[in-house]
């Protein structure tokens, strides 16, 4: 029978390839010293074998990057589903301060995109896509699925490997995020960032892992962790199957959505139709309003006891974990080549700007667990959430501080926040197919302004403490 395998032989290889990672991550030092995801290095084994060695075997990489567009919805449902983190008590403000640093972040991150890519444009490289400096909050804050979703409706302007380019942004953004960010740790302990109990955590927590948790793997003499509980009968249904259950059809749902909006919007003549291509870039927004209206249905209904955060976490982690893989092997080796320079000018300069800005702006703004914000914020911000809690497992390991339920609280704050600046990132795409160049620089003054009033808010919040030391990197202060 001529079935289509290509989905079950792309998902089989990302697996081989996951497995062979997982086993290189407990048997070779280097990886583990730097806390680099297995997702990660099965992503670069997988980048030359869909480059060099599957169009002589007839496969494709093409099937990647939707694996990458459909999971990232998937990853954004499951952790939306999960039971909501408690807020912070009265008079502590983590979770505000969390959002402020983080839209900093995106604002900054995307401000110096757009004016390199403006330089780039009237200099060396007068034909580059006006969007493509939008790549450094897309690929190092938000991570590959959105680069790949929202650079593929940029291909329909006119970009030529708009995708690829999005997942070597996302990709160089988890170097950063592993190299830099176990560095980044070890220099704030030797120079003092960390408290005292801090310090001490970690240096223990480093003799405890030397040879079982840096692995990856579980040691056969431990207990393993409960990652998921049962919230229904097996005789009747398994427990996993609702909870997945709950996720596809919150994404079928917000597919019908989509189609619903798309069909209206085809009576609007030609904007209407390009609105609605790129509405569909941006399925992961619409996939994670529907969860929050099933969610509030569920409650509602009294049956938010069937939902199991720890399967729902699971199914979220796997999801990340195929889709990091994913993305970095379905990266064109020929389309990057095209593009060396800027991904290397916009991604090494946008780094840089996170490597100076998060310590100084997180030492002045928050007052209690200064060092593991820094490290939770500074890993989020290149690498994604995963690869921010695993740099803050290093120095916070049973996450016994408040720091990550803070970041996860403040993401609803900066989603809210960010979506009128992810729909103006399709304005320098316009600028090209309408032949308007004012709609790029409304996108660099409308992303600026994230920088100008995040920055407002933390001189508001921060105080005298916010310019203090201004020369330092970071604001040295007795105790935490």
């Amino acid at each position: 029978m001529n079935f289509d395998w290509s989905f079950i032989v792309d998902a089989g290889i990302i697996s081989l390839a996951l497995l062979v990672a997982t086993l290189i991550r407990a048997r070779v030092r280097f990886f583990q010293r730097f806390l680099i995801p297995n997702a990660l290095t099965a992503g670069f084994l997988l980048l030359p074998f869909y480059n060099y060695v599957a169009p002589l075997l007839g496969l494709s990489s093409a099937g990647l990057g939707e694996i990458v567009y459909h999971l990232l919805s998937v990853s954004f449902i499951a952790m939306t589903l999960r039971r909501p983190v408690q807020p912070r008590g009265k008079g502590e403000r983590g979770v505000l301060n969390t959002a402020v640093a983080v839209v900093f972040q995106y604002g900054s991150q995307g401000f110096v995109g757009l004016l390199l890519t403006a330089l780039l444009m009237n200099t060396v490289m007068p034909d580059l896509f006006p969007s493509f400096g939008l790549f450094a909050p897309l690929g190092f804050a938000l991570g590959p699925g959105q680069a790949f979703a929202i650079g593929g409706a940029w291909e329909a302007f006119g970009f030529v490997g708009a995708g690829s380019v999005g997942l070597t942004f996302a990709a160089l953004g988890f170097l950063i995020a592993c190299f830099v960010g176990v560095f980044l740790i070890n220099y704030g302990i030797r120079k003092g960032w960390a408290s005292r109990a801090t310090t001490e955590a970690a240096l223990s927590e480093e003799k405890a892992v030397r040879a079982v948790r840096l692995t990856g793997i579980v040691p056969a003499d431990s207990e393993p962790p409960v990652g998921a509980r049962l919230t229904t009968y097996s005789d009747a249904i398994d427990s996993m199957t609702v909870n997945a259950g709950f996720v596809a059809a919150v994404y079928i749902l917000s597919y019908i959505v989509l189609r619903l909006i798309s069909y209206g919007l085809g009576f609007f003549g030609e904007l209407g139709v390009d609105l609605a291509t790129n509405l569909w870039g941006i399925n992961f927004v619409f996939s994670m309003l529907m969860a929050v209206l099933v969610k509030k249905l569920v409650y509602a209904a009294g049956w938010e006891r069937v939902l199991d955060s720890g399967s729902l976490a699971r199914i979220s982690g796997t999801a990340v974990d195929v889709m990091v893989a994913a993305a970095v092997g379905a990266i064109s080796i020929v389309v990057v080549a095209a593009y060396w320079l800027p991904i290397l000018i916009i991604g090494g300069l946008t780094g840089l700007v996170v490597v100076v800005t998060v310590p100084w702006m997180c030492s002045r703004l928050f007052v209690s667990y200064r060092f593991q914000r820094t490290v939770i914020i500074f890993g989020a911000m290149t690498g994604t959430l995963p690869t921010g809690l695993a740099l803050l497992r290093v120095i916070d390991p049973d996450f016994s501080t408040p720091v990550a339920g803070d970041y996860v609280y403040s993401a609803a704050f900066v989603f809210a926040a960010m979506i009128p600046m992810i729909l103006a990132m399709n304005l320098p795409a316009y600028s090209v197919t309408r032949g308007e160049p004012f709609l790029f620089w409304l996108t660099v003054i409308i992303i600026g302004s994230y920088m100008v009033v995040s920055g407002v808010v933390y001189l508001i919040i921060a105080r005298r403490r916010g310019v203090r030391d201004a020369g330092s990197l970071w604001l040295t202060r007795k105790g935490e």
